[in-house]
């Protein structure tokens, strides 16, 4: 044992004695929770009341439980996500003082009922198992706590005190001693790591780990990320002037095949399950000619975010709706694969190459420029549409081929939707700025890995939330 003065057993371990009728004691204080990083969110402000039950009474050499019940969490799942059956699990420390010192992990099941939007979270009752070594009062206080929402991505949100705890309940060691209060924690604690809804993320939100998130309401404004965008300009791949802006290579006759797109650099603005954002990435659109059409590859040349949180495979897809001008009309649907392989907290996410057929319905020079951007991330949907003034990454000499685009959405093999211009936009899914998006917006978590992974967020507009 060291000089903590307590062991920690979790699970049982150890001889549990209840040497005395357990007394329980309630305690409030001031908290601030933070939600998870990849909810762009600020800080909540709330109270946090539990209430501690220990024995009142124990001998030097007992093993007592300790119960830690949050008779109300400091923020509430906010207006994004409703938190499914047995999503949430809480962890915490409790400060020992008195004849001993310490902390004492706390730690709580993974259940709980289904929580709706804008309600109080429900938190089960956390346990933890004190060794007794020293003679004496021992006292035991609430600390920090932590928020897991496992899905739809696992999201955090820690919470810790603004002032100055009262102890929540005080056990009367007796009995031999001389031992010094000492000793190590040999449990283990259990938090989870984003990313959740959100989103929290997690929240759920909801508050994305906590969003997926997790806890929140305590709510006070409920806004974006921060500033940390790269504008990439191209290169000028060979091209004609068009416009009196240079663009890639014209093609499509004189026996060439691949044409290269210059690099734009694409301003979007997206709707994202938490808001709108601003999000600037750098894309290229090259094409091979295959007969009267051409083999599209929509790339996206680098990474300018790490992950901010742990995403499993096969969670994340892209697709875009190439805009055509000049003298074809409409758009081409092209999309990538989901991803392989987890991403990391804090490694790069990569787009991948974006690829479809462009069946052109006009003859003449037609451009091609970056237009929606679509990406699905574990049931949420985020979207990003450029400027109507986009620049054109390619051009294209064309001759009309049957059931070509001339003003339609050429599905390039794929799905894809109506004949109508991208640049337009499309209609958006997710939150809106109606004054309901509150503290941890944890669904956060799945939608900027979404169609932000690789922009950077520069804040848009505060999303103001009033309780």
């Amino acid at each position: 044992m060291s000089a903590a003065g307590v062991a920690l057993m979790l699970g049982g371990a150890g001889i549990l004695l209840a040497a005395s009728p357990a007394q329980a004691a309630e305690v409030s204080y001031r908290t601030e929770c933070i939600p998870p990083s990849i909810s762009g969110l600020p800080p909540v402000q709330g109270t946090t009341k539990v209430q501690l039950t220990a024995p009142a009474e124990a001998k030097v050499g007992d093993t007592v439980e300790v119960v830690w019940k949050t008779v109300a969490a400091a923020s509430s799942n906010p207006d994004v996500l409703d938190l499914q059956k047995d999503t949430v699990k809480p962890t915490g420390t409790i400060k020992v003082g008195g004849a001993a010192s310490g902390d004492l992990p706390m730690e709580g099941p993974r259940q709980n009922p289904p929580i709706p939007k804008n309600s109080p979270m429900v938190l089960p009752d956390m346990k933890g198992m004190l060794k007794l070594e020293k003679a004496g009062e021992i006292t035991l206080t609430p600390d920090a706590y932590n928020i897991n929402v496992s899905k739809p991505i696992s999201t955090d949100t820690k919470c810790s005190p603004k002032e100055t705890v009262q102890p929540g309940a005080t056990i009367k060691v007796t009995g031999g001693g001389g031992t010094t209060a000492g000793g190590t924690t040999t449990g283990t604690t259990v938090g989870g790591t984003v990313a959740g809804t959100t989103v929290g993320g997690t929240i759920s939100g909801t508050t994305t780990g906590t969003t997926t998130g997790t806890t929140t309401g305590g709510g006070t404004t409920a806004d974006g990320g921060t500033t940390a965008g790269t504008t990439a300009g191209g290169t000028d791949t060979g091209g004609t002037d068009s416009g009196g802006t240079t663009t890639g290579s014209s093609g499509g006759g004189g026996g060439r095949t691949d044409f290269e797109g210059k690099e734009v650099s694409v301003a979007y603005a997206c709707k994202t399950p938490i808001g709108d954002k601003n999000a600037t990435s750098p894309v290229k659109i090259n094409a091979k000619k295959n007969g009267g059409s051409f083999d599209l590859t929509v790339k996206f040349s680098k990474s300018v975010m790490d992950s901010p949180a742990d995403i499993p495979a096969d969670s994340v897809k892209p697709s875009m709706e190439v805009k055509l001008g000049g003298a074809d009309k409409g758009t081409v649907h092209v999309e990538g694969p989901t991803n392989k392989e987890p991403i990391k907290s804090g490694d790069p996410i990569e787009i991948p190459d974006l690829t479809g057929t462009y069946k052109p319905g006009a003859s003449g020079k037609s451009t091609l420029s970056p237009g929606v951007l679509t990406v699905m991330a574990l049931g949420t949907t985020t979207t990003c549409t450029p400027p109507a003034d986009v620049a054109v990454s390619l051009e294209l000499d064309t001759s009309s081929q049957p059931g070509g685009a001339a003003g339609g959405s050429d599905a390039g093999g794929a799905t894809s939707g109506g004949g109508t211009d991208s640049g337009g936009g499309l209609a958006a899914t997710g939150a809106e700025d109606n004054g309901t998006l509150r503290a941890l917006g944890l669904v956060a978590g799945t939608a900027i890995l979404l169609g932000g992974a690789v922009f950077t967020f520069t804040p848009w507009r505060r999303l103001r939330g009033t309780r």
